[in-house]
């Protein structure tokens, strides 16, 4: 009997649209009070948002604003600010 494969939950990423394993994937997530923020356990309640780690998703999602988009929300800069520090580290 051959041993069960355990499925890799996949996410779409918001910039590429491209499909890639929850795991290597930037949580992005809105919560009751409308709080955007980083989720890095990916397990934050409220309304989740997936970016990849290629430079480009990470600059084409704050160029675009593809958060207020995704949220329905206007996303404070500091948010897309987080993120790219996250990405690229201090500047």
């Amino acid at each position: 009997m051959m041993a069960k494969t355990k499925s890799v939950p996949m996410r779409m990423c918001i910039a590429c649209r491209e499909m890639l394993p929850k795991k290597e994937m930037l949580r992005v997530v809105k919560d009751a009070e409308g709080k955007i923020g980083l989720d890095f356990s990916g397990k934050a309640p409220g309304r989740g948002a997936y970016l990849c780690n290629k430079p480009e998703c990470v600059l084409k999602l704050g160029k675009q604003k593809l958060l207020n988009r995704t949220f329905s929300a206007e996303v404070p800069r500091e948010v897309y600010a987080q993120i790219e520090e996250e990405f690229f580290g201090k500047r």
